[in-house]
């Protein structure tokens, strides 16, 4: 379970996010929307520990920058950063041996053939397109067996066939009892996988809902997130 609390961050003087509160049941996928700006990405990173910030984050009880709590994350950035001079296999053996992960090389093997990377996993970092650097980007989140998977912009520089691997990916790991938090624009790629929505503007949440809650309203995500972010 991913809890956050009160949480504040200012770049300079501009306040980016303000004392947000939510939280993510376990085996629960968390929708992050909004418009541009309105804060997004700032809370995915403060939750992965990449920014100092106000309030308390906590996965599975343990504090998010702690040792413990950063073992239980999983982060998949929105523009991957690969080691140029690794190959693919080596990105991922270093993800599995970082979080102490054995035993890991089948699986391994399975992430790879489904995105369409076996034959290029003795390419280096730098010989890569975009989108497959993104691949490889999850494959390496995905391999550390992560309790709260945050994701940012996952569709993002992905084929048709890669999409469609992600969405089932996110659906067996919601199986498997992880909490994923999942932020992104592109609603429609998301319509069939959430449990929760969560809406920011201008820094602060201005809606938060279950799929349960909402009940029998015909409301698509795109409905609800234009109803509480248009003027």
């Amino acid at each position: 379970m991913l809890k956050v609390t009160n949480l504040t961050k200012k770049y300079g003087k501009m306040l980016a996010v303000k004392n947000v509160s939510f939280f993510v049941e376990t085996g629960e996928i968390a929708v992050l929307a909004g418009p541009n700006g309105a804060g997004k990405s700032t809370v995915i990173k403060s939750i992965v520990g990449l920014l100092r910030y106000q309030g308390s984050i906590t996965v599975n009880d343990k504090i998010n920058k702690s040792i413990e709590g950063k073992s239980y994350i999983g982060y998949i950035p929105e523009i991957p950063s690969l080691f140029p001079l690794l190959t693919v296999s080596e990105h991922i053996t270093l993800m599995a041996h970082a979080f102490g992960i054995k035993d890991y090389e089948t699986e391994a093997e399975e992430l790879l053939k489904a995105f369409d990377l076996w034959d290029k996993k003795d390419k280096f970092g730098s010989e890569l397109s975009k989108g497959m650097q993104q691949k490889v980007s999850i494959c390496c989140a995905i391999i550390t067996k992560p309790k709260i998977l945050l994701v940012d912009e996952p569709m993002v520089g992905l084929d048709p066939k890669a999409i469609r691997t992600m969405k089932n990916l996110l659906l067996k790991l919601k199986e498997q009892g992880t909490s994923i938090v999942v932020s992104t624009h592109l609603l429609d790629s998301v319509q069939d996988l959430w449990d929760r929505i969560i809406i920011m503007k201008d820094g602060e949440f201005v809606y938060s809902n279950t799929k349960h809650e909402i009940g029998k309203e015909d409301k698509s995500l795109e409905d609800i997130f234009f109803e509480y972010t248009e003027e």
